[in-house]
């Protein structure tokens, strides 16, 4: 009991700061040029796609199909996974948990705005630079990354036992 209701505030707070970031966002940067602090620049602008930008050219029906029907059939599903014990490891959960509140953020914002999200950070260092993002956006990535590297540590290790 007490491992969910760890896993639910962390998945709450991360909600509650991606909400509370782009709102101030919509408040401070939608009619300001954009700021900039080295690398990071803030930005306004609204995505009607998925990362990146993908699927924002979709007809407006199949959007809403894929990005909050599928996606919140989906988040449900990972919800049921995490809170009744699906996660075989502390490190999934938080990792999945990551990916549930960035995926629940994003939502949010599509279902108060027209299929819309709001985003506002990107980053740019010389040649390299990302696409305009949001908390939501790194609390979903992070926990992509942290289960591909603890699926691919898990797998490494496997393999290496079977050939002793």
């Amino acid at each position: 009991m007490r491992r969910q209701v760890e896993l639910l505030l962390l998945i709450v707070l991360l909600i509650a700061v991606d909400q509370r970031t782009k709102a101030i966002a919509r408040a401070r940067l939608a009619a300001d040029s954009p700021r900039h602090f080295g690398i990071l620049t803030l930005l306004y602008t609204t995505n009607a796609g998925a990362f990146l930008s993908i699927g924002s050219n979709l007809p407006r029906g199949l959007r809403t199909t894929i990005f909050d029907v599928v996606v919140a059939i989906a988040l449900g599903a990972a919800a049921i996974v995490l809170f009744r014990g699906g996660v075989h490891s502390r490190s999934d959960e938080v990792a999945l948990a990551l990916i549930l509140a960035g995926g629940v953020g994003n939502l949010i914002d599509r279902l108060r705005f027209a299929g819309r999200v709001t985003d506002f950070l990107y980053l740019s260092a010389g040649p390299l630079h990302t696409g305009v993002f949001n908390v939501a956006d790194m609390a979903i990535t992070l926990g992509i990354l942290w289960l591909a590297v603890s699926w691919g540590v898990a797998s490494f290790h496997a393999t290496r036992r079977r050939l002793s």
